[in-house]
């Protein structure tokens, strides 16, 4: 919600007016100078939308601001030309209203445009968090990386590596969605006062790794050639696309990092397919390159892969991973009812990777059981199980 800075005003006053951290219209107002406010400046405020209040009978603007629980002056803020003393019957004016439901419903077919939609709806409410692409699928989508808060502890989620696990990106949205709720209201989750977590964190957010192949499992291919008849060609003619993994050149992107790719190769099909085939080399797609190249950038101390099925937490890679790697997981355990495994007989993922080039925390959670991609009667379940290893992510 925007108003509009008159004579004295200040992010003090402003806070204080709408009971928001002050840190957050600092971080929602980064282009503005506090201290060289100028007379009708606009100014964010987070976790607030504007609705319109049509004048009734008898209505001032005392009686407006009681009746809808705002103080007087915010109305005065977010309609800086309005006459109080000339109210008139039917004129409409501005209310600010405090946004507690969530913008994010992840009890759908989360394709890549609604997800798009949610992130520009969320940096709307939320002006604090920032939102960039990371580059570009091979379809050309743009793949959003999300940031919230600027702490030293730098923390790293993403989901839909694997095209039919993508419920695990309406997980990951619905958390950031009740985490910036939390935020701007100032409401724990589970007992737990986020905006410490907000100060001490920087969470960095890849919702889907994987869109084109997103949309392919939830739409079908596109009508873009050679793209459509390669995929139904690869997938064996079938236009169920139900099993498929791979981005849109057969490329599976949680087969294409460099953590003894060879060996993952070795058993894995040489031909692009629905799942598996890694790539004639390491890091050739595009998707796998952005998440290598972000990784680099953000220098990230834990990275938490989240995939779909089996209700556990892999932590390990070739005895590489640091001591603070086994007290993590058994936290993640404890509030998600996950179990840890180590490591299994598997190489070249993301996670991997990470924990052989850079010796810190990696996991690959694996949400909820049966057979991907996990119904949508799931979700609440799965959601509930990953809260906790979000927050524990942060906190710890």
């Amino acid at each position: 919600m925007d108003v509009y800075a008159r004579r004295g005003d200040t992010f003090w006053y402003y806070s204080q007016l709408f009971k928001l951290p002050l840190q957050l219209i600092i971080d929602s107002n980064w282009d503005v100078n506090p201290q060289t406010f100028t007379v009708g400046q606009r100014v964010r405020i987070p976790g607030y939308v504007a609705v319109n209040y049509q004048i009734q009978p008898g209505d001032s603007l005392w009686s407006i601001a009681r009746r809808r629980n705002v103080p007087l002056d915010s109305l005065f803020l977010v309609n800086p030309t309005f006459d109080p003393n000339r109210l008139q019957i039917g004129e409409i004016i501005l209310i600010p209203q405090r946004v507690t439901w969530r913008v994010v419903n992840g009890r759908q077919n989360y394709e890549y445009n609604i997800m798009l939609n949610d992130l520009q709806n969320l940096a709307t409410i939320y002006p604090f968090i920032q939102s960039a692409s990371i580059g570009n699928s091979v379809l050309g989508r743009t793949i959003p990386e999300v940031l919230v808060g600027n702490g030293p502890k730098r923390v790293h989620y993403n989901g839909s590596f694997h095209a039919n696990e993508w419920i695990t990106t309406p997980v990951i949205m619905t958390f950031l969605n009740d985490y910036l709720i939390s935020l701007t209201n100032q409401t724990p989750i589970r007992g737990l006062n986020t905006f410490p977590l907000y100060q001490q964190s920087s969470l960095s957010i890849v919702p889907m790794v994987n869109p084109d192949g997103v949309n392919l499992v939830i739409n079908g291919p596109s009508e873009a050639e050679p793209y459509r008849s390669r995929v139904i060609e690869w997938n064996n003619g079938s236009m169920d696309f139900s099993g498929w993994k791979a981005n849109f050149n057969g490329v599976d992107l949680n087969d294409q990092f460099p953590a003894n790719w060879e060996a993952e190769r070795e058993r894995n099909p040489k031909t692009p397919g629905p799942r598996d085939y890694g790539g004639e080399a390491p890091l050739t797609e595009p998707e796998a390159i952005a998440m290598a190249e972000l990784t680099r950038r953000r220098d990230f101390a834990r990275v938490l892969a989240f995939h779909t099925q089996g209700q556990v937490i892999y932590w390990g890679y070739e005895n590489m991973e640091p001591p603070e790697a086994e007290i993590l997981v058994n936290e993640f355990a404890r509030v998600s009812g996950y179990t840890p495994v180590k490591s299994i007989e598997s190489y070249a993922g993301y996670k991997d990777w990470f924990i052989q080039d850079w010796r810190r925390p990696g996991f690959t959670v694996e949400l909820g059981t049966g057979v991907n991609p996990l119904p949508l009667s799931q979700f609440d379940e799965i959601y509930e199980e990953t809260l906790g290893i979000f927050l524990a992510a942060l906190y710890m």
